[in-house]
């Protein structure tokens, strides 16, 4: 049993922010309804590329539906249609969340809007996800992933100082973070509706979310008048903050600010025990005044062994028990066969009915009396229909059939 076994959520939502959102809680036992519509569907099944890399798995199904869609029973049902609507309310009447990324005129047509439906049902959470947030000069413009990457300075802060282009990163970043500052919103205002018995709306956009995950470095733009300048491996003031390329082409990366403490076991461990003592190196005001050599001396000093033999060095002479921080830089590939990520099931095995055994990730929190993690894989279209409206709307088989023959489901 989950955290939030029990209670019914509702989705009309397209692509990955909503729908992320929905795995989140699906994850954590609650019963989500992912209601498309009968003809088209999410825009996701259809979008066989992106980023030209193939999206398409076993028997048709898509990567990312299948990762933004996992934990919940999917239904089709036709809003556009008089019949359609009585049951999404009827669906409405039975849940505790609603959920969207729907646009405002969109959901008004439908009768899905914030208004109709807490009329309906004062006690409902209502959340939305928008690109740019509900006010504002581009509150209704669209957008995907790489433009909260754009517009709230990510693009910028990334990348090397002096690289004079700013770098994109790919993955659903942005969308993924929107989904979790959607569910943190919906269990939120869950919380508040259990304790006082009151409905609201929650309103959460991507750039709203990508300034929140960069608050640092924008409060410190804003208090200071200048930001932060980028990283420059070739300039960092900071050489223990900085990453550097092994023998075999890869990097590891010293992320350790207390230089001074940290230098006399770093320096054994790379074989340099004439630098202990060495004033350039030996503490954080020598390292940031000869940070060029100090950087020179480390590449020259790193480039010697590989990234598997310099991790054992630095186990061997003690720098892990130590506390020394530091860490190798992975590609998605070594994060895959990374025992610590396994260890705490951030990685798990799946066994998908189409695709076989998968290893995704997991989720990225542990309860200990409530377990969370994927409760089973993402509705085929309409996979659920039947089963749904004949539990929560106690519609018989011949009204089903009814339904399916005047193409509402």
């Amino acid at each position: 049993m989950g955290a939030l076994t029990g209670f019914i959520a509702i989705e009309l939502g397209d692509f990955q922010t909503a729908p992320g959102a929905g795995a989140i809680l699906g994850d954590l036992g609650a019963n989500v309804i992912k209601i498309e519509d009968p003809v088209r569907g999410d825009s996701l099944r259809g979008l066989f590329t992106m980023g030209d890399t193939a999206m398409m798995i076993a028997e048709g199904r898509h990567l990312i539906f299948e990762t933004a869609n996992r934990s919940k029973r999917g239904i089709t049902l036709d809003l556009k249609t008089q019949k359609g609507k009585e049951i999404f309310y009827k669906l409405i009447d039975k849940a505790d969340i609603f959920y969207t990324n729907y646009r405002e005129k969109v959901l008004s047509d439908l009768g899905a809007d914030y208004e109709t439906l807490s009329r309906r049902k004062p006690t409902l959470v209502y959340g939305k996800i928008d690109m740019y947030g509900i006010k504002g000069p581009v509150a209704e413009r669209r957008g995907y992933d790489f433009a909260a990457q754009a517009r709230s300075g990510m693009m910028w802060m990334m990348g090397d100082r002096d690289s004079p282009e700013p770098a994109v990163v790919y993955g659903s970043v942005c969308d993924e973070s929107g989904a979790t500052m959607l569910a943190m919103g919906l269990i939120t205002a869950l919380l508040n509706k259990e304790r006082n018995g009151i409905g609201q709306r929650v309103d959460v956009s991507i750039y709203g979310t990508m300034i929140h995950i960069q608050c640092t470095g924008i409060n410190l733009t804003s208090l200071r008048g200048r930001g932060w300048a980028r990283h420059s491996r070739k300039r960092v003031r900071g050489p223990l903050s900085n990453f550097y390329k092994c023998a075999d082409g890869k990097w590891i990366f010293l992320v350790e600010p207390r230089a001074d403490e940290f230098w006399p076991g770093l320096a054994r461990a790379l074989g340099r025990d004439d630098l202990v003592n060495n004033p350039k190196f030996n503490s954080a005001k020598g390292q940031r005044e000869n940070y060029e050599e100090v950087i020179k001396t480390l590449d020259e000093i790193f480039i010697t062994k590989s990234l598997a033999e310099w991790l054992q060095a630095f186990e061997e002479h003690g720098l892990d028990k130590a506390g020394f921080s530091y860490s190798p830089i992975f590609e998605y590939q070594d994060v895959i066969s990374d025992p610590q990520a396994w260890a705490n099931d951030y990685l798990v095995e799946f066994d998908h009915p189409a695709a076989g055994k998968l290893k995704l990730v997991g989720h990225p929190m542990s309860f200990s009396k409530t377990p969370a993690g994927i409760q089973r894989e993402a509705p085929e279209h309409g996979q659920h229909t039947e089963e749904v409206l004949a539990e929560l709307c106690d519609l018989d088989w011949e009204e089903l059939a009814r339904l399916r023959d005047e193409k509402v489901i």
